[in-house]
Protein backbone atom coordinates (compact mmCIF):
# COMPACT_ATOMS: atom_id res chain seq x y z
CA UNK A 1 0.00 0.00 0.00
CA UNK A 2 2.95 2.27 0.57
CA UNK A 3 4.68 2.40 -2.23
CA UNK A 4 1.14 1.91 -4.46
CA UNK A 5 0.23 5.29 -2.58
CA UNK A 6 3.80 6.95 -3.36
CA UNK A 7 4.05 6.39 -6.94
CA UNK A 8 1.67 8.84 -7.79
CA UNK A 9 3.76 12.16 -5.61
CA UNK A 10 7.18 10.67 -6.86
CA UNK A 11 6.18 11.04 -10.61
CA UNK A 12 4.12 14.37 -10.26
CA UNK A 13 7.84 15.06 -8.29
CA UNK A 14 9.56 14.44 -11.47
CA UNK A 15 7.38 15.97 -13.89
CA UNK A 16 7.54 19.24 -12.34
CA UNK A 17 11.30 18.84 -11.79
CA UNK A 18 10.96 18.83 -15.44
CA UNK A 19 8.94 21.66 -16.14
CA UNK A 20 10.61 23.45 -13.40
CA UNK A 21 13.88 23.01 -15.47
CA UNK A 22 12.55 24.44 -18.63
CA UNK A 23 11.38 27.33 -16.83
CA UNK A 24 14.36 28.10 -15.51
CA UNK A 25 16.45 27.19 -18.24
CA UNK A 26 14.45 29.72 -20.31
CA UNK A 27 14.35 32.02 -17.58
CA UNK A 28 18.52 32.19 -16.90
CA UNK A 29 19.13 32.19 -20.42
CA UNK A 30 17.25 35.62 -21.35
CA UNK A 31 19.14 37.00 -18.54
CA UNK A 32 22.50 36.06 -20.36
CA UNK A 33 21.08 37.25 -23.49
CA UNK A 34 20.39 40.61 -22.07
CA UNK A 35 23.48 40.48 -20.36
CA UNK A 36 25.90 39.80 -23.42
CA UNK A 37 24.37 42.09 -25.89
CA UNK A 38 26.40 44.57 -25.09
CA UNK A 39 29.54 42.99 -25.74
CA UNK A 40 28.20 42.15 -29.45
CA UNK A 41 26.84 45.69 -29.90
CA UNK A 42 29.83 47.21 -28.71
CA UNK A 43 31.26 48.17 -32.30
CA UNK A 44 28.35 49.85 -33.40
CA UNK A 45 27.54 51.52 -30.27
CA UNK A 46 31.07 53.03 -30.74
CA UNK A 47 29.86 54.92 -34.00
CA UNK A 48 27.86 57.23 -32.18
CA UNK A 49 29.58 57.12 -28.53
CA UNK A 50 32.84 56.63 -29.25
CA UNK A 51 33.74 53.93 -26.30
CA UNK A 52 37.46 53.64 -25.03
CA UNK A 53 38.07 50.31 -23.95
CA UNK A 54 37.95 51.67 -20.62
CA UNK A 55 34.69 52.68 -20.75
CA UNK A 56 33.19 49.01 -22.18
CA UNK A 57 34.87 48.01 -19.46
CA UNK A 58 33.38 50.02 -16.82
CA UNK A 59 29.60 49.50 -18.43
CA UNK A 60 30.24 45.60 -18.15
CA UNK A 61 31.70 46.32 -14.57
CA UNK A 62 29.37 48.26 -13.43
CA UNK A 63 26.30 45.88 -14.33
CA UNK A 64 28.18 42.98 -12.07
CA UNK A 65 28.45 45.38 -9.07
CA UNK A 66 25.08 46.37 -9.17
CA UNK A 67 24.68 42.64 -10.13
CA UNK A 68 26.85 40.94 -6.62
CA UNK A 69 25.00 43.83 -4.06
CA UNK A 70 21.74 42.66 -5.83
CA UNK A 71 22.14 38.98 -5.29
CA UNK A 72 24.03 39.39 -1.90
CA UNK A 73 21.10 41.16 -0.40
CA UNK A 74 18.33 38.57 -2.62
CA UNK A 75 19.70 35.83 -0.98
CA UNK A 76 19.79 36.95 2.38
CA UNK A 77 15.92 38.39 2.02
CA UNK A 78 14.93 34.89 0.41
CA UNK A 79 16.07 32.86 3.57
CA UNK A 80 14.92 35.59 5.73
CA UNK A 81 11.19 35.55 4.41
CA UNK A 82 11.56 31.80 3.40
CA UNK A 83 10.08 32.95 0.26
CA UNK A 84 11.59 32.55 -3.56
CA UNK A 85 8.98 32.94 -6.44
CA UNK A 86 7.78 36.58 -5.44
CA UNK A 87 11.30 37.78 -5.50
CA UNK A 88 12.38 35.72 -9.21
CA UNK A 89 9.10 36.80 -10.69
CA UNK A 90 9.80 40.83 -10.22
CA UNK A 91 13.22 40.65 -10.95
CA UNK A 92 12.56 39.01 -14.10
CA UNK A 93 10.17 41.95 -15.11
CA UNK A 94 12.24 44.33 -13.93
CA UNK A 95 15.32 43.18 -15.86
CA UNK A 96 13.59 42.82 -19.29
CA UNK A 97 12.62 46.36 -18.73
CA UNK A 98 15.62 47.92 -17.87
CA UNK A 99 17.63 46.15 -20.71
CA UNK A 100 15.50 47.75 -23.06
CA UNK A 101 15.90 51.13 -21.92
CA UNK A 102 20.13 50.72 -22.90
CA UNK A 103 18.66 51.48 -26.27
CA UNK A 104 17.34 55.10 -25.36
CA UNK A 105 20.12 56.10 -23.84
CA UNK A 106 22.15 59.21 -25.62
CA UNK A 107 25.51 58.91 -24.26
CA UNK A 108 28.04 56.76 -21.77
CA UNK A 109 26.41 58.02 -18.75
CA UNK A 110 22.95 56.54 -19.49
CA UNK A 111 24.24 53.26 -20.67
CA UNK A 112 25.71 53.33 -17.32
CA UNK A 113 22.43 54.13 -15.37
CA UNK A 114 20.96 51.63 -17.57
CA UNK A 115 23.17 48.52 -17.01
CA UNK A 116 23.37 49.48 -13.19
CA UNK A 117 19.40 48.96 -13.01
CA UNK A 118 19.96 46.24 -15.21
CA UNK A 119 22.36 44.30 -12.89
CA UNK A 120 20.25 45.39 -9.44
CA UNK A 121 17.20 43.00 -10.98
CA UNK A 122 19.24 40.66 -12.63
CA UNK A 123 21.15 39.57 -9.84
CA UNK A 124 18.56 38.82 -7.87
CA UNK A 125 17.43 35.90 -10.51
CA UNK A 126 20.34 33.18 -10.04
CA UNK A 127 20.29 32.66 -6.16
CA UNK A 128 16.26 32.09 -6.37
CA UNK A 129 16.53 29.79 -9.71
CA UNK A 130 18.90 27.80 -7.99
CA UNK A 131 17.19 27.43 -4.71
CA UNK A 132 14.48 26.23 -6.69
CA UNK A 133 15.77 23.93 -8.48
CA UNK A 134 18.04 22.33 -6.08
CA UNK A 135 14.93 21.52 -3.62
CA UNK A 136 13.03 20.06 -7.03
CA UNK A 137 16.20 17.59 -8.44
CA UNK A 138 16.51 13.68 -8.07
CA UNK A 139 19.85 13.52 -6.75
CA UNK A 140 21.28 11.93 -8.98
CA UNK A 141 20.43 14.61 -11.64
CA UNK A 142 21.07 17.46 -9.24
CA UNK A 143 24.59 18.40 -10.69
CA UNK A 144 22.91 17.84 -14.46
CA UNK A 145 19.81 19.94 -13.98
CA UNK A 146 22.06 22.50 -12.15
CA UNK A 147 24.48 22.99 -15.09
CA UNK A 148 21.66 23.20 -17.85
CA UNK A 149 19.83 26.32 -15.77
CA UNK A 150 23.29 27.75 -15.39
CA UNK A 151 25.44 27.21 -17.94
CA UNK A 152 23.40 25.38 -21.02
CA UNK A 153 21.07 28.12 -20.72
CA UNK A 154 23.61 31.00 -20.39
CA UNK A 155 25.04 29.51 -23.33
CA UNK A 156 22.43 28.77 -25.52
CA UNK A 157 20.58 31.98 -25.35
CA UNK A 158 23.65 34.42 -24.51
CA UNK A 159 26.25 32.60 -26.26
CA UNK A 160 24.58 31.23 -29.44
CA UNK A 161 21.47 32.78 -30.24
CA UNK A 162 22.50 36.25 -28.93
CA UNK A 163 25.61 37.44 -30.97
CA UNK A 164 23.20 35.85 -34.55
CA UNK A 165 20.27 37.81 -33.38
CA UNK A 166 21.35 41.02 -31.87
CA UNK A 167 24.50 41.39 -34.76
CA UNK A 168 21.75 40.73 -37.07
CA UNK A 169 19.75 42.99 -35.71
CA UNK A 170 22.14 46.13 -35.76
CA UNK A 171 22.87 45.60 -38.73
CA UNK A 172 19.54 45.02 -40.51
CA UNK A 173 17.94 48.00 -38.28
CA UNK A 174 19.83 49.79 -35.71
CA UNK A 175 21.36 48.56 -32.68
CA UNK A 176 18.79 50.52 -30.55
CA UNK A 177 16.21 48.38 -31.92
CA UNK A 178 18.34 44.38 -30.48
CA UNK A 179 17.86 46.36 -26.84
CA UNK A 180 14.61 47.20 -27.14
CA UNK A 181 13.37 43.32 -28.51
CA UNK A 182 14.62 42.04 -25.47
CA UNK A 183 11.93 42.88 -23.33
CA UNK A 184 9.44 40.46 -24.94
CA UNK A 185 11.00 37.39 -23.71
CA UNK A 186 11.50 38.42 -20.24
CA UNK A 187 8.28 39.12 -19.67
CA UNK A 188 6.50 35.83 -20.90
CA UNK A 189 8.80 34.34 -19.10
CA UNK A 190 7.84 36.36 -15.56
CA UNK A 191 4.66 35.42 -16.83
CA UNK A 192 5.17 31.41 -16.63
CA UNK A 193 7.12 31.58 -13.61
CA UNK A 194 3.98 33.17 -11.58
CA UNK A 195 1.78 30.64 -12.99
CA UNK A 196 3.30 27.34 -13.09
CA UNK A 197 6.41 27.53 -10.71
CA UNK A 198 5.61 26.59 -6.78
CA UNK A 199 7.01 27.77 -3.39
CA UNK A 200 7.57 24.40 -2.36
CA UNK A 201 8.31 21.99 -4.94
CA UNK A 202 6.34 18.33 -4.24
CA UNK A 203 9.32 16.36 -3.85
CA UNK A 204 10.36 18.93 -0.43
CA UNK A 205 6.50 18.38 0.24
CA UNK A 206 6.93 15.24 0.22
CA UNK A 207 10.09 14.65 1.96
CA UNK A 208 9.27 16.85 5.10
CA UNK A 209 7.30 15.01 8.12
CA UNK A 210 3.60 15.08 7.45
CA UNK A 211 3.08 18.12 9.95
CA UNK A 212 5.82 20.28 8.40
CA UNK A 213 4.50 19.62 4.43
CA UNK A 214 3.06 22.93 4.23
CA UNK A 215 5.51 25.61 3.02
CA UNK A 216 7.85 26.91 6.28
CA UNK A 217 10.23 29.06 6.89
CA UNK A 218 13.21 26.79 7.62
CA UNK A 219 15.83 27.91 10.90
CA UNK A 220 17.42 30.88 10.27
CA UNK A 221 21.31 30.07 10.07
CA UNK A 222 23.35 33.55 10.98
CA UNK A 223 25.57 34.57 7.95
CA UNK A 224 28.74 34.40 10.01
CA UNK A 225 28.04 30.92 10.18
CA UNK A 226 27.97 30.18 6.69
CA UNK A 227 31.65 31.88 6.16
CA UNK A 228 33.19 29.45 8.38
CA UNK A 229 32.40 26.93 6.04
CA UNK A 230 35.80 26.05 4.25
CA UNK A 231 33.89 25.68 0.87
CA UNK A 232 32.06 28.60 0.96
CA UNK A 233 35.25 30.59 1.75
CA UNK A 234 36.95 28.52 -1.13
CA UNK A 235 33.95 29.06 -3.56
CA UNK A 236 34.08 33.02 -2.77
CA UNK A 237 37.36 33.40 -4.06
CA UNK A 238 37.32 30.95 -7.05
CA UNK A 239 34.62 33.07 -7.96
CA UNK A 240 36.66 36.06 -8.10
CA UNK A 241 39.07 34.24 -9.94
CA UNK A 242 36.34 32.32 -12.74
CA UNK A 243 34.26 35.51 -12.97
CA UNK A 244 37.65 37.59 -14.21
CA UNK A 245 37.65 35.04 -16.63
CA UNK A 246 34.77 35.18 -18.25
CA UNK A 247 33.97 38.64 -17.66
CA UNK A 248 37.30 40.24 -19.32
CA UNK A 249 36.69 37.14 -22.58
CA UNK A 250 33.04 37.89 -23.31
CA UNK A 251 33.67 41.68 -23.18
CA UNK A 252 36.65 42.76 -24.92
CA UNK A 253 36.78 39.44 -27.08
CA UNK A 254 34.12 41.00 -29.94
CA UNK A 255 36.27 44.20 -30.14
CA UNK A 256 39.41 42.31 -30.24
CA UNK A 257 38.64 40.30 -33.22
CA UNK A 258 37.19 43.12 -35.47
CA UNK A 259 40.07 45.91 -34.38
CA UNK A 260 43.29 44.34 -33.97
CA UNK A 261 42.60 40.59 -36.10
CA UNK A 262 40.75 42.50 -38.50
CA UNK A 263 37.27 40.07 -38.43
CA UNK A 264 34.23 41.43 -40.50
CA UNK A 265 31.08 41.34 -38.14
CA UNK A 266 29.89 38.17 -39.63
CA UNK A 267 32.67 36.45 -38.83
CA UNK A 268 33.04 37.89 -35.46
CA UNK A 269 29.85 36.68 -34.55
CA UNK A 270 30.60 33.01 -35.82
CA UNK A 271 33.24 32.42 -33.88
CA UNK A 272 31.48 34.53 -30.92
CA UNK A 273 28.77 31.99 -32.00
CA UNK A 274 31.27 29.07 -31.23
CA UNK A 275 31.97 29.83 -27.53
CA UNK A 276 28.27 29.88 -26.78
CA UNK A 277 28.37 25.86 -28.50
CA UNK A 278 31.10 25.33 -26.14
CA UNK A 279 28.85 26.88 -23.55
CA UNK A 280 25.80 24.95 -23.99
CA UNK A 281 28.11 21.35 -24.56
CA UNK A 282 30.18 22.07 -21.22
CA UNK A 283 27.21 23.79 -19.19
CA UNK A 284 25.85 19.89 -18.68
CA UNK A 285 28.29 18.14 -19.43
CA UNK A 286 30.86 19.40 -16.61
CA UNK A 287 28.30 19.29 -14.12
CA UNK A 288 27.00 15.54 -15.37
CA UNK A 289 30.15 14.40 -15.17
CA UNK A 290 31.27 15.72 -11.47
CA UNK A 291 27.78 13.75 -10.53
CA UNK A 292 29.83 10.70 -11.13
CA UNK A 293 33.66 11.93 -11.04
CA UNK A 294 33.63 14.41 -8.50
CA UNK A 295 32.78 18.07 -7.71
CA UNK A 296 36.42 18.96 -7.18
CA UNK A 297 38.61 16.65 -10.14
CA UNK A 298 36.29 17.98 -12.58
CA UNK A 299 36.85 21.97 -11.50
CA UNK A 300 40.18 21.03 -11.61
CA UNK A 301 40.56 19.25 -14.98
CA UNK A 302 38.15 21.84 -17.00
CA UNK A 303 39.86 24.79 -15.48
CA UNK A 304 43.04 23.65 -16.64
CA UNK A 305 41.71 23.54 -20.33
CA UNK A 306 40.08 26.99 -19.80
CA UNK A 307 43.75 28.70 -19.48
CA UNK A 308 44.29 28.16 -23.18
CA UNK A 309 40.93 29.89 -24.50
CA UNK A 310 41.70 33.61 -24.22
CA UNK A 311 45.37 32.70 -25.79
CA UNK A 312 43.95 30.95 -28.56
CA UNK A 313 42.22 34.56 -28.83
CA UNK A 314 45.72 35.89 -28.85
CA UNK A 315 47.89 33.38 -31.01
CA UNK A 316 45.30 31.98 -33.50
CA UNK A 317 44.36 33.71 -37.02
CA UNK A 318 42.74 31.79 -38.64
CA UNK A 319 38.92 32.44 -37.86
CA UNK A 320 37.58 28.42 -38.16
CA UNK A 321 40.51 26.74 -35.98
CA UNK A 322 40.04 29.74 -33.36
CA UNK A 323 36.18 28.68 -33.49
CA UNK A 324 37.39 24.81 -33.08
CA UNK A 325 39.84 25.64 -30.35
CA UNK A 326 37.23 27.81 -28.25
CA UNK A 327 34.48 25.20 -28.18
CA UNK A 328 37.38 22.70 -26.69
CA UNK A 329 38.79 25.01 -24.42
CA UNK A 330 36.05 27.39 -23.06
CA UNK A 331 35.16 24.84 -20.16
CA UNK A 332 34.66 27.38 -17.71
CA UNK A 333 31.15 27.69 -17.76
CA UNK A 334 30.47 24.37 -16.69
CA UNK A 335 32.82 25.01 -13.75
CA UNK A 336 30.74 28.08 -12.77
CA UNK A 337 27.77 25.80 -11.29
CA UNK A 338 29.81 23.58 -9.38
CA UNK A 339 31.57 26.38 -7.07
CA UNK A 340 28.58 28.52 -7.54
CA UNK A 341 26.02 26.87 -6.85
CA UNK A 342 26.39 22.83 -6.51
CA UNK A 343 29.07 22.69 -4.17
CA UNK A 344 27.37 25.23 -1.98
CA UNK A 345 24.00 23.33 -2.02
CA UNK A 346 25.76 20.13 -0.84
CA UNK A 347 27.17 22.18 1.92
CA UNK A 348 25.03 24.51 3.61
CA UNK A 349 21.59 23.84 5.32
CA UNK A 350 18.59 24.66 3.37
CA UNK A 351 17.37 27.27 5.58
CA UNK A 352 20.89 29.53 4.29
CA UNK A 353 20.63 28.20 1.05
CA UNK A 354 20.08 31.27 -1.20
CA UNK A 355 22.37 33.44 1.27
CA UNK A 356 25.28 30.97 0.54
CA UNK A 357 24.61 31.25 -3.39
CA UNK A 358 24.29 34.92 -2.64
CA UNK A 359 27.27 35.87 -1.44
CA UNK A 360 29.87 33.56 -3.38
CA UNK A 361 28.18 35.17 -6.67
CA UNK A 362 27.99 38.34 -5.05
CA UNK A 363 31.50 38.60 -3.80
CA UNK A 364 32.98 36.54 -7.06
CA UNK A 365 31.03 39.72 -9.28
CA UNK A 366 32.18 42.35 -6.92
CA UNK A 367 35.86 41.30 -7.52
CA UNK A 368 35.83 39.83 -11.17
CA UNK A 369 32.51 41.24 -12.69
CA UNK A 370 33.00 44.76 -11.41
CA UNK A 371 37.04 45.32 -11.23
CA UNK A 372 38.22 42.73 -13.83
CA UNK A 373 36.79 44.22 -16.50
CA UNK A 374 37.78 47.75 -15.49
CA UNK A 375 41.46 46.76 -14.53
CA UNK A 376 41.64 44.91 -18.06
CA UNK A 377 40.03 47.70 -19.69
CA UNK A 378 42.55 50.09 -18.64
CA UNK A 379 45.05 47.54 -19.35
CA UNK A 380 44.26 47.33 -22.98
CA UNK A 381 44.51 51.14 -23.51
CA UNK A 382 47.77 51.10 -21.80
CA UNK A 383 49.48 47.50 -23.55
CA UNK A 384 46.97 46.64 -26.53
CA UNK A 385 43.92 44.58 -25.68
CA UNK A 386 46.01 41.70 -25.44
CA UNK A 387 46.46 41.95 -22.17
CA UNK A 388 42.90 41.63 -21.17
CA UNK A 389 43.15 37.98 -22.29
CA UNK A 390 46.76 37.75 -20.82
CA UNK A 391 44.32 38.72 -17.55
CA UNK A 392 41.67 36.46 -18.20
CA UNK A 393 44.36 33.50 -18.83
CA UNK A 394 45.97 34.18 -14.89
CA UNK A 395 42.70 34.19 -13.75
CA UNK A 396 41.99 30.37 -14.80
CA UNK A 397 45.55 29.79 -13.34
CA UNK A 398 44.27 31.22 -10.13
CA UNK A 399 40.92 29.26 -9.76
CA UNK A 400 43.18 25.81 -10.79
CA UNK A 401 45.53 25.97 -7.81
CA UNK A 402 42.80 27.17 -5.30
CA UNK A 403 40.01 24.04 -6.33
CA UNK A 404 43.06 21.68 -4.26
CA UNK A 405 41.79 23.18 -1.20
CA UNK A 406 37.98 22.19 -1.64
CA UNK A 407 36.23 18.91 0.17
CA UNK A 408 34.27 16.68 -1.86
CA UNK A 409 30.71 17.15 -1.70
CA UNK A 410 29.50 14.78 -4.60
CA UNK A 411 27.14 12.56 -3.10
CA UNK A 412 27.99 9.59 -5.11
CA UNK A 413 31.63 9.91 -4.85
CA UNK A 414 30.94 10.59 -0.92
CA UNK A 415 28.93 7.30 -0.66
CA UNK A 416 32.21 4.88 -2.64
CA UNK A 417 34.34 6.66 -0.17
CA UNK A 418 32.50 5.73 3.06
CA UNK A 419 32.09 1.72 1.45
Amino acid sequence: MTDTAAAPDTRAADRYENRLLVILFLSFGFVFFDRQALAFLAPYMDQDFGLSNAELGTLSGVLALTWALAGMFAGRLSDVLGRRKAILVVAVVLFSLFSASSGLMGGFAGLLVARALMGTAEGAVLPMAQSLMVEASRERRRGFNMGLLQGSSAGLLGGIVAPLVVVWIAETYDWRVAFYVTIVPGLIMAALIAKFVRERSPRAAAEAPAETAAPVKEPRVPLGEVLKLRNIVVCMLIACAYLTWFVTIITFTPTYLTEVKGFGPGTMSGVMTCLGVAWVLWGFATPAISDRLGRKPALIGFTALAVFCPLAVVYVESPVLLGAIMIVTYTGLGCFTLFMATIPAETVPRGALATALGVIMGVGELAGGFLGPMVAGWASDQWGLQAAMFIAAGGALVVVALAFALKETAPAVLRRAAA
